[in-house]
């Protein structure tokens, strides 16, 4: 299962729940392999730590390859490296990525990510983490996937945002990848005896948007996580936050 984690707006969790559900993949057994496409490479650096951005081949060298002509170009094998977890795998993140949109964009690059992928026989599971805009990148992994999660926050203005986002990614959905679903919005950084966030929530339900179960709370272990490189998995695994984690992978693979 190819699954893409995004929203436009920012600081809403993307990185730590596609990064925590991928670890969680792969502690439960399966091949599970992290794309980072975020400039930012939070991501990358969370499971790597510092390390991560000297790695030698990274997203941009993949996309880098596929404006040249090369007869035996690379597989994207080669740009895949294993991590300190058992059966966690990750292409990373590039800072400077950003700088090649416009020949990618021009040169209708927008398939060679789904390109790539579609060669993975032998991953189990694929997280796709995103930029906060809706750009060349983003459109890339919406292509290349067979569900996307959308990580929200409980204000007015994400609430707002959120039918925007939906719009463009059914768009892609009947433009470019009729395989495409919206698996779920998964409720970030929520606390259950606020007011405000269950009156969202609730309005959001009333409207039949697919809000998840399993909502991840708001707490200081998610920063200490972040801090030491850790997925929660591995750093407490019977923390509630952890748990939550837990009950949101465990909901997304019940079918």
């Amino acid at each position: 299962m190819k699954r893409v984690v995004f929203n436009q707006k920012g600081g809403v969790g993307k990185s730590s729940i596609a990064s925590n559900l991928a670890a969680i993949s792969a502690q439960r057994g399966l091949k599970t392999l992290l794309i980072d496409l975020d400039p930012q490479c939070n991501s990358t650096q969370y499971i790597y730590g510092e390390g991560g951005d000297q790695l030698d081949k990274d997203i941009k060298a993949f996309f880098e390859q596929t404006l040249t002509f090369q007869l035996k170009p690379q597989g994207p094998e080669a740009f895949i490296h294993e991590t300190p977890y058992n059966n966690l795998f990750l292409l990373p993140a590039n800072p400077d990525v950003a700088d090649l949109q416009t020949r990618l964009e021009t040169k209708h690059k927008i398939y060679k990510l789904k390109e790539a992928l579609d060669q993975l026989t032998d991953y189990d599971a694929i997280y796709i983490d995103t930029p906060p805009a809706f750009n060349f990148f983003t459109l890339s992994a919406l292509v290349a996937a067979q569900r996307c999660l959308i990580p929200f926050d409980c204000d007015e203005f994400a609430r707002h945002a959120l039918y925007s986002l939906m719009d463009n990614i059914n768009e892609t959905k009947m433009d470019h990848n009729e395989g495409l679903s919206i698996e779920g919005i998964v409720v970030n950084q929520y606390q259950p005896r606020a007011s405000l966030p269950k009156k969202i929530v609730a309005e959001l339900e009333a409207d039949s948007l697919p809000v998840l179960s399993a909502k991840i709370s708001s707490s200081v272990k998610m920063k200490e996580s972040h801090n030491v490189s850790k997925p929660l998995i591995h750093l407490a695994p019977n923390h509630k936050l952890t748990l939550e984690f837990i009950d949101l992978f465990d909901e997304l693979h019940r079918d």
